[in-house]
């Protein structure tokens, strides 16, 4: 074997030896998962799911699901604010979700009217998760003004506020701001765009 023959046999052992398969990665990322689980050391798990309103990221802690973020809102920035508010401690970890993620697709495929599932409010504090814990209560199907909601709270001055509320919302679509509208009808604001608003109010057939 002549000396160029071997330095060639010798880089494809080094980069045979030193890059792991796509297998190897996800074995081991899911030996991370579980060891962190175990180790408690997982504070806010997320996943990423395809929904016809596009790339849903879930993210959820020991206590509830504490996110649901579309693409349109940076799924990075998004990470990165969680890290900030609740914990760095953050790691892609499906299993965490799964139950969101299942009611989430029964939702879209209009097997689901409410959802079922331990919510974490702690994003939220004072009048705007007031406003947020209320509307689970608008049923599916239905919508409410700002105003009117304002009124339901026992805030019926603080039609501003409840919009706020409702455009700083962190769990859309299981927490349904999409079903709250302008007097006039008109759609209001919406954090995944009004086209996505829009959908689900049609989906819901309340449009």
């Amino acid at each position: 074997m002549n000396k160029e023959n071997g330095v060639e046999e010798g880089v494809s052992d080094l980069l045979a030896f030193t890059i792991p398969s796509l297998e190897d990665v996800e074995r081991l990322h899911r030996r991370l998962e579980e060891s962190a689980e175990e180790a408690e050391v997982l504070d806010v798990a997320y996943t990423t799911i395809d929904t016809p309103s596009g790339t849903l990221l879930l993210a959820a802690t020991e206590k509830g699901l504490l996110r649901v973020a579309f693409e349109i809102e940076g799924l990075d920035s998004v990470l990165d604010d969680l890290g900030r508010k609740v914990s760095p401690r953050i790691l892609k970890s499906p299993k965490r979700l799964d139950a969101a993620a299942f009611e989430i697709d029964e939702y879209f495929e209009r097997r689901r009217r409410t959802f079922d599932l331990a919510l974490d409010f702690s994003l939220s504090s004072g009048f705007r998760q007031l406003v947020q814990q209320y509307l689970p209560r608008i049923a599916y199907g239905t919508t409410e003004s700002y105003k009117s909601l304002a009124a339901l709270v026992g805030k019926p001055k603080a039609i501003r506020a409840v919009g706020t509320a409702c455009a700083t919302n962190p769990l859309p679509i299981v927490i349904p701001c999409h079903r709250v509208l302008r007097t006039n009808g008109e759609l209001g604001g919406y954090l995944g765009g009004l086209a996505v608003k829009t959908s689900l109010l049609q989906l819901e057939g309340a449009a």
